[in-house]
């Protein structure tokens, strides 16, 4: 396939293009500055553009079978993340290019208590990380009211960090996965291989999440 990765220099966007390069894909990685030649895998072709400029964008896009949307704003400018991700999806809708967009947790409902949102649930978004999950909370509302564009919303787990490949993934769709000690996180590495399986293999779902 041709995927467009929008924030490929990012910690899961880094990811997601070197295991879409891995299994064969044509990427086009979309980042804010173009990235040093040797820091992308060979064959990877990059585009400097802003999230914002989608006069940039829609080019991409219209080249692209599928575009992956993986954007965290600095800290200090969370309110720009959910009308960042409905421009993307105005985009994404006028060329009619499915979405995934890895968003954040915070939307996700608590395992144990379904009515409670993760973002209100200060047992896994303790408060300096509380600011990040209002944001993503809103992208995924923002994303609800968009009619136009096909998209999926994928939900990583609470922890999220840089870890080992394993290949090795549970799927979920609008509640946090926790293993038994309770714990709920993924690899960078191991998401990346479940947003490609999913690009690979829609599922048809417009929420998702993945957690060991």
């Amino acid at each position: 396939m041709k995927i467009a990765v929008i924030g490929a220099t990012g910690m899961v966007g880094s990811r997601v293009t070197d295991e879409a390069v891995r299994r064969g894909h044509t990427v086009t990685a979309v980042s804010r500055r173009l990235p040093a030649p040797d820091s992308l895998p060979e064959g990877v072709d990059p585009v400097a553009a802003d999230v914002t400029d989608l006069d940039a964008l829609r080019p991409v896009l219209a080249a692209a079978d599928v575009a992956v949307l993986t954007i965290r704003p600095a800290p200090g400018s969370e309110a720009t993340l959910a009308p960042a991700t409905t421009g993307v999806l105005d985009v994404a809708a006028a060329t009619g290019t499915p979405l995934l967009i890895v968003g954040g947790a915070g939307p996700l409902r608590s395992p144990d208590e379904p009515d409670l949102l993760i973002v209100d649930n200060p047992a896994y978004i303790p408060a300096e990380w509380r600011d990040i999950a209002v944001a993503s909370t809103e992208q995924f509302r923002a994303a609800e009211r968009h009619s136009g564009a096909k998209w999926t919303y994928l939900s990583p787990p609470a922890i999220l960090e840089p870890g080992e490949r394993t290949g090795a993934y549970r799927k979920g769709t609008d509640t946090l996965l926790v293993d038994a000690d309770g714990l709920s996180r993924i690899s960078a590495e191991d998401l990346a291989v479940g947003v490609v399986d999913e690009l690979e293999a829609p599922s048809g779902l417009s929420r998702l999440t993945f957690a060991h």
